[in-house]
């Protein structure tokens, strides 16, 4: 397809944001009025710049208050319309977005506004442009899609078309459906946007709270599928107003933009795929069509990046929690601990990249290790969907473990699944021989990583949710406002279908908070606790005490409380207070967890057990702990 995007998409100068556009591999652009007005320079320049750059100017927009207007308004809107007709010629744009009318002197006359829109398109005729009308979902008389197409088929104007939006449709919960019925040739443009799903006034959240398809809540691969249906065969753009995006650098937002694209065709073509031909669909358009989403099955490490010193005192706490060092690395200062079927790697190697951007911070994870059924294939598709390859050196007899770069500089490996349980680990490493019969006198009964907790800069939570669904395939689930003592934490949990990998993405909303504090230490982006799961929580919390392990103490009446809102039986309330655990409830189980005291850097633990078919994280009490900590 012909993949475009609107300049109000992206923060800088125009120049700047041609630039991003042109480097994330897009084909052209919407052009926002504002952009072309602040501009330093003629529409003719303009156009040779977009034309260097490798672009094209798809569509001038907006052009408003047209259509039902009184005659004297009326006239002196096709004044105007002349005058951007002049501006359009010169920079070779071929169409112009004339959005429903929002103006209190419009009148609610269909006929009048496919009259006076026929004018419009005959004008642009003479000049061989054409005309999108566009219903706005803040419309004063037309807000939806089957409206502007009434209007649209009453002007009958070759040179008049219609355009839609994914959020003036998705946002006010208009059936999509309908489209299929329109034919595709009357279909001029196609602008794909997202959003969280907020209860609050649909002007305001289109200004602001837009996002890329992939990013929100909405239904995008359902309503793209529908106009493709329709026969349309025309670019494919995203316009997205979100004041985030203004701060972020726009590269970073090009390329999500582009991945976000590639991922809605993706996706749309494997629903396709399962349609059957038939007469409704009488044309196709080609479609990306990447690797398939690759088949993980869990974390196989975490890695560390650590001084010297800091590795030192990072083994002391993971013995404490009951981890045993088993073996070195071939080649370099890295060592493997273990617990169950927990690795942590402790990588102290001082010209390694693991420390390149964290050695300013003490310790910190710098990559994942995710279990994968095709590694090559895993990491074909992320490149496909832009994300950066990295190839680690690596020692004679040493394995290469395809890997790509995650969203703030961490690392992804794909470890095959083929190689077992300890296959990596023989061939990297020089394993500690353990006498047989011998057991770790320190081991506390965990078995498995349940989940990473990431902490983000806010300008990453989108990105993430993204690289996460497009690259890894995982789904997001709903997003929860959690409460600090200094502000609110926005918290949304990922995972792979069979729960195997789980992720969760945290932002705060203050600069107050624990975790913007800690992001400040470590520079934007970085996992700030780590969930281990056990069998029994109170049998690992006491040998965990017995390690030397230290926790946050929960108050008393986080208890009382407890069992005013929740049917739990005494015995259990009076083992957990003693044990400082935690609880929550869902309808399919119960979760059991506890929190140790901070490492370096802001770096805790949690450990947790699953009850049932328990599906979340215990989000309910991260207040109580985030309490305590800033009560410590």
């Amino acid at each position: 397809m012909h993949r475009s995007i609107a300049t109000v998409s992206l923060s800088g100068t125009l120049r700047q944001k041609l630039e991003a556009v042109a480097a994330a591999g897009f084909d052209g652009i919407e052009l926002f009025e504002a952009d072309f007005i602040n501009f330093k320079g003629t529409a003719t320049e303009l156009r040779r710049i977009v034309a260097d750059l490798g672009l094209s100017i798809d569509l001038y927009q907006p052009f408003r208050d047209f259509e039902g207007m009184p005659e004297p308004q009326f006239r002196r809107s096709l004044e105007r319309a002349e005058r951007k007709f002049d501006l359009m010629e010169a920079m070779g744009a071929p169409m112009v977005l004339c959005c429903s009318n929002t103006s209190p002197l419009s009148v609610n006359d269909p006929a009048l506004a496919a009259a006076q829109l026929h004018e419009l398109a005959e004008r642009a005729a003479r000049r061989n442009l054409r005309v999108g009308f566009e219903a706005l979902a803040w419309g004063r008389h037309t807000s939806l899609y089957g409206q502007a197409w009434n209007i649209v088929k009453q002007a009958d104007h070759a040179h008049l078309g219609l355009i839609l939006d994914s959020f003036h449709t998705l946002s006010l919960k208009d059936d999509p459906a309908g489209i299929v019925d329109i034919p595709g040739d009357k279909i001029f443009f196609l602008q794909m946007a997202d959003a969280p799903l907020l209860a609050m006034d649909v002007l305001q959240w289109a200004r602001h709270h837009r996002s890329f398809p992939g990013q929100g809540d909405f239904d995008v691969v359902g309503f793209f599928e529908k106009v493709l249906l329709a026969g349309y065969t025309g670019p494919l753009s995203l316009e997205i107003f979100n004041d985030i995006f203004r701060e972020t650098p726009n590269r970073r937002t090009a390329v999500d933009a582009m991945r976000s694209l590639l991922y809605l065709e993706s996706e749309t073509r494997q629903r396709l795929a399962s349609i059957d031909a038939s007469p409704v669909q009488p044309r196709r358009v080609e479609l990306f069509h990447p690797p398939a989403v690759p088949a993980l099955s869990g974390l196989s490490f975490i890695e560390f990046a650590a001084d010297e010193a800091s590795a030192e005192t990072l083994g002391a706490l993971l013995r404490q929690l009951g981890f045993r060092r088993v073996g070195t690395h071939r080649s370099k200062a890295v060592t493997l601990y273990r617990q169950g079927d927990i690795h942590f790697i402790v990588n102290a190697q001082p010209d390694s990249f693991a420390r390149g951007r964290f050695d300013a911070h003490g310790t910190s994870v710098c990559a994942l290790g995710v279990r994968c059924a095709d590694p090559l294939a895993a990491v074909g598709r992320a490149t496909a969907m832009r994300s950066q390859r990295h190839d680690s050196p690596v020692g004679p007899n040493e394995l290469r473990v395809p890997a790509v770069v995650a969203p703030g500089g961490n690392l992804i490996h794909f470890v095959p699944q083929a190689l077992g349980a300890n296959g990596l680990y023989e061939a990297d490493f020089v394993l500690e021989e353990e006498e047989e019969g011998s057991e770790n006198s320190n081991d506390a009964g965990l078995k498995h990583i349940d989940h990473v907790a990431l902490g983000l800069a806010l300008d990453q939570l989108d990105t993430w949710v993204l690289f996460t669904r497009a690259v890894l395939g995982l789904e997001a689930g709903e997003s929860l406002e959690l409460a600090d003592p200094f502000g609110l934490i926005r918290s949304r949990g990922v995972a792979n279908a069979d729960r195997s990998l789980r992720l969760v993405l945290n932002v705060s909303l203050s600069q107050r908070t624990r975790t913007a504090r800690t992001l400040s230490v470590t520079g934007g982006g970085a996992v700030h606790h780590i969930a281990l799961d056990c069998e029994d929580i109170f049998d690992s919390v006491a040998r965990l005490r017995a390690n030397g392990t230290r926790f946050v103490p929960i108050s008393d009446n986080y208890y009382d409380d407890l069992a005013t809102r929740i049917d739990i039986a005494p015995e259990l309330l009076a083992r957990m207070r003693a044990a400082g655990v935690l609880f929550d409830r869902s309808p399919a189980g119960d979760y059991l967890h506890i929190y140790t005291e901070s490492f370096e850097g802001g770096l805790f633990f949690e450990v947790a057990q699953r009850v049932g078919n328990y599906d979340a994280y215990g989000a309910l009490n991260a207040p109580a702990r985030m309490a305590s900590q800033a009560q410590d």
